[in-house]
């Protein structure tokens, strides 16, 4: 049971004074490779490895990459639609296989060579040949790229695909600098506002403002910090070691904020995936999966994780702001259903925990539903990224885990190859996926139930006194730096 509000209040300021003194005001000193205070300084939570998303999976490199160091041809609005960015205007031809793109002549990478449509074929034709991260498949639509003179490119299609130029305003449509493939994981050049200044893996990544830059001036140097936990991340903001805190995981804290701390809430493309590995028993067997589904109580948890911020779903991987978002509840909570499915069985099930503080507290709850119904539950948590990717995502070597999927329109890269870490594998949600059913296909995996959505995220974002300017809604993957105003 919740507890009551006041009390609520009074434990998140007992822990947030207790955990105070951990952050001092030399958090943010030049010597650590943080900009001083008069830059803008973000804090969030799960930290890249690497700077690379071309092999590594995740929304961390993304999140810091995107828009601040690479940038892309066109710009994905608050509607879902491309917008001109890089490229000045297109045209696409009547039978939408051939895109021709003018693209801007006052462009520079941030070593100073010219951006070209030849670097833009080159960023392209990096994607289909040498990507290893499963977002490549979005340029898999790709017959050819090539530069007809210095700033029009021509790409063709082998045929129509209504979402690839969505795609190339994300991470898979990043300008990258051919000089720039062999330091992509430390030191990448973009066409962007930034700079990398400095990576400490797991404690932050600083940019350094072009004066260059093809946009105009940019106010400030930035950072990203992160922090092991919600509370971590709010301590660095009411000491003023953060202006912003970006993806806030513990909306139970918002109660204990001062009243000068301005709160923002907005949508993301975040599923919160409790996946069952399909080519693993029990989860092997589609009955088991079922009964999970249905012994999962999602409001509970959308209460607990989320304080009720969360959007349920039904279960389905697909945030509401998609196109083909129907509504429709595919597993309610039902744990009698769960044990006719389950038939007297009492599955064993370990759950590999992220160490997320999301993950930790839906863990809890699902260990507690899942025995209810009979499965015999361990929780084994994990580091996050390093063990986890290594172990879940590439290793495959699970039986159960969670955790936040917010790779924008990510359906085909979840169920539409095999060899995912899901092991979903349905030769009917592929041929929906190439036929643009999303529709048909989120029907199929929910039936075969592939995986459980618990909830689509929350975007907490906080300011300090005086800060504002981003977006709270989570539309691709970009935490734009340059638009906090401090």
């Amino acid at each position: 049971m919740a507890k009551p509000m006041d009390t609520r209040r009074r434990i998140a300021s007992t822990v947030l004074a207790a955990s105070g003194a951990l952050f001092g005001a030399s958090a943010c000193a030049t010597d650590d490779g943080v900009p001083a205070r008069d830059s803008v300084v973000v804090a969030t939570q799960a930290a890249p490895a690497s700077l690379d998303f071309t092999s590594t999976g995740g929304a961390a490199v993304p999140q810091a990459m995107m828009s601040n160091v690479y940038e892309t041809l066109v710009r994905i609005d608050d509607t879902g639609t491309p917008q001109p960015f890089l490229a000045e205007s297109w045209e696409e031809s009547a039978d939408g296989t051939t895109y021709t793109f003018h693209l801007r002549e006052d462009v520079t990478f941030s070593d100073g060579t010219p951006f070209t449509a030849g670097t833009a074929a080159f960023s392209i034709d990096y994607v289909k040949n040498h990507w290893t991260n499963g977002l490549k498949k979005q340029m898999d639509a790709v017959e050819e790229a090539h530069a007809l003179d210095s700033h029009t490119l021509v790409v063709t299609l082998a045929a129509p695909d209504p979402d690839w130029l969505w795609s190339m305003g994300t991470l898979t449509g990043a300008m990258m600098a051919p000089a720039s493939i062999d330091r992509l994981a430390t030191d990448p050049l973009g066409t962007g506002p930034y700079r990398v200044s400095s990576f400490r893996v797991g404690e932050s990544i600083a940019f350094h403002a072009r004066p260059d830059y093809w946009g105009g001036p940019v106010k400030s140097d930035a950072a990203i910090r992160y922090f092991d936990d919600s509370t971590a991340a709010v301590n660095a903001l009411r000491t003023g070691d953060a202006d912003v805190v970006w993806a806030m995981q513990a909306p139970q804290l918002l109660d204990a904020l001062p009243e000068d701390i301005t709160v923002d809430i907005g949508t993301t493309n975040g599923e919160v995936l409790f996946s069952m590995n399909n080519n693993r028993a029990p989860f092997d067997d589609p009955d088991v999966r079922r009964a999970a589904a249905y012994a999962i109580d999602r409001d509970a948890i959308n209460a607990v994780v989320y304080n009720g911020l969360a959007t349920d779903t039904g279960g389905a991987p697909v945030p509401p702001t998609d196109p083909w978002y129907t509504g429709e509840n595919f597993y309610p909570f039902d744990p009698d259903r769960a044990r006719a499915l389950l038939a007297g069985r009492t599955p064993e099930v370990t759950i590999t925990v992220p160490n997320l503080a999301y993950a930790q507290t839906a863990s809890e709850l699902i260990y507690s539903q899942l025995a209810d119904v009979g499965f015999r539950v361990r929780l084994e948590t994990v580091e996050f990224p390093a063990v986890w990717l290594n172990d879940v995502l590439n290793g495959h070597d699970y039986q159960a885990s969670l955790v936040a999927h917010v790779e924008p329109r990510d359906l085909g890269m979840l169920f539409g190859n095999p060899d995912y870490y899901l092991g979903y594998d349905s030769a009917a949600v592929r041929a929906a996926l190439a036929d643009g059913d999303r529709e048909a296909a989120v029907k199929t995996i929910m039936a075969d139930a592939g995986a459980l959505t618990l909830a689509n995220a929350p975007n907490v974002v906080l300011y300090a006194p005086g800060v504002g300017g981003l977006n709270p809604n989570v539309v691709t993957d970009a935490l734009e730096l340059r638009r906090v105003e401090k």
